[in-house]
């Protein structure tokens, strides 16, 4: 369900850590529009909160923290994507021509509705 799968189709994955839940690693390396990195669940909060240590290493460095919060909503849910990291003077600087929110929220968007259809699948 990832917004970022299917950018690159050479893309290399790699699993380590526990096999779910906390502790949980997940890498990836491929062309320049996936980049580098990796993400480590960190705390979760079964079945309603789940935080992830997020690193990019290309293109370029950052250091975010993601968390996904799940909310009862009617007869269904709400998940709330939120990622949080520091202001460095790269960041500053792309702030000056696009917003964090312009950049990542169409991605983030495209994921969650990945993830819904995921989830709706998998519950049918």
């Amino acid at each position: 369900w990832s917004p970022w799968e299917g950018m690159d189709p050479q893309m290399q994955r790699t699993y380590s850590g526990a096999e779910a839940g906390q502790g949980s690693k997940y890498a990836w390396s491929g062309n320049r529009k996936v980049g580098q990195g990796s993400m480590e669940i960190t705390d979760t909060a079964e079945p309603s909160h789940v935080d992830i240590d997020l690193v990019f290493e290309k293109p370029f460095k950052a250091h975010n923290t993601t968390a996904f919060s799940i909310d009862r909503e009617g007869s269904g849910s709400r998940v709330t994507w939120s990622m949080i990291g520091e202001n460095t003077v790269a960041t500053k600087l792309m702030g000056l021509f696009k917003s964090m929110d312009k950049m990542v929220g169409p991605d983030f968007e495209k994921g969650l509705a990945r993830l819904k259809t995921t989830a709706e699948r998998s519950a049918a």
